[in-house]
């Protein structure tokens, strides 16, 4: 009983602290927007509002079927400098550009002579097996 009365009084506590309506309900202003699209198919979209966030895109059908889309967006951080993302999207899927992705690291040394002889150890495995018609 004495857990469920507490928790009770950190909720309210809790709920004090949430802004009236429990969420931010500010309006954001669009300050230009744009759309064209001329043919069946192909379209370019931009737009900017007045909290920072620009987008741009344009596409077309893909000569397989599929689409192809090139766009960027970019948003203020709260230090005041700018993320800028710029993309693809066709067949190879969706491919982002910018300086605050992360990257794989390099490979910190030589792959050990060990690793070399057993990664060759399974090939001529495969390869021994399928000569004799065994599955892999």
């Amino acid at each position: 009983m004495k857990t469920a009365i507490l928790i009770a009084l950190l909720s309210v506590a809790a709920a004090a602290k949430l802004p009236a309506g429990g969420a931010d309900t500010t309006q954001v202003p669009i300050l230009r927007q744009n759309q064209v699209n001329p043919d069946l198919g192909a379209h370019n979209f931009e737009f900017e509002s007045g909290n920072g966030i620009v987008f741009q895109e344009a596409g077309q059908e893909g000569a397989a079927g599929g689409a192809t889309r090139v766009g960027s967006f970019s948003y203020p951080q709260e230090d005041g400098s700018f993320v800028e993302v710029k993309f693809v999207a066709d067949e190879k899927g969706f491919q982002p550009e910018s300086s605050l992705l992360p990257v794989a690291p390099a490979f910190p040394h030589p792959i050990p002579q060990f690793v070399l002889e057993q990664i060759e150890f399974a090939r001529l495995e495969d390869e021994r097996k399928a000569r004799e018609g065994k599955a892999l």
